[in-house]
């Protein structure tokens, strides 16, 4: 199964269950910038308990594993959990929207882009940007700063820098930013 395939399901999966997504993480970061290999598919859902319920059906309906009590646990603690397809091995990740004003406004700005040919619901530029400087934050990870490194030198004119900064601040992440911004100037050329 492609990747293209494999979200594809997904989506049809979550559209099914009546269940709000936004497709984030290193998809979203290689449909604004270079894409990178990546060993899942990560997903941002917002829904009452009905549709995890609902979730969990369709994905076991499709015949992907995913282990109940787990989703359940997930939408409780708003963490995440998995579903495999075990046939192609493919993972998507499903990350219950977090309870704070950050991921409310995230949630709401997702868009409508074209993936891989196909239409989803998608994290905004400035979103997965955010993301992934708390990520970077959380895991002292160099591959998260790079994604950064890489978003902002694609982004250009088109991104709401006033957006990242106040959040940045409200996030406390100003340690990453300057660090991924600091990297930046040393790529830009000379005037």
């Amino acid at each position: 199964m492609s990747l293209a395939t494999f979200i594809r399901t997904v989506a049809g999966i979550l559209e099914k269950a009546h269940v709000p997504y936004m497709l984030t993480g290193s998809l979203a970061a290689a449909y604004y910038a270079t894409p990178r290999a990546t060993q899942d598919v990560d997903v941002v859902i917002d829904t009452p308990k009905e549709g995890i319920e609902r979730l969990v059906t369709c994905l076991l309906d499709s015949g992907f594993y995913v282990d109940r009590a787990a989703a359940l646990s997930a939408w409780r603690t708003r963490t995440q959990f998995n579903a495999i397809d075990p046939d192609s091995g493919w993972k998507v990740d499903l990350i219950v929207r977090k309870d704070r004003a950050f991921s409310e406004v995230e949630f709401k700005r997702r868009e409508r882009a074209e993936v891989l040919g196909l239409e989803v619901s998608l994290a905004s530029l400035e979103d997965v940007i955010l993301a992934k400087l708390e990520w970077a934050k959380v895991g002292d990870s160099e591959l998260q700063r790079t994604d950064v490194l890489r978003l902002l030198e694609r982004a250009g004119d088109r991104l709401a820098q006033e957006y990242v900064e106040a959040w940045v601040s409200e996030l406390d992440l100003k340690a990453e930013w300057e660090a991924v911004l600091g990297r930046l100037s040393d790529t830009q050329p000379e005037a």
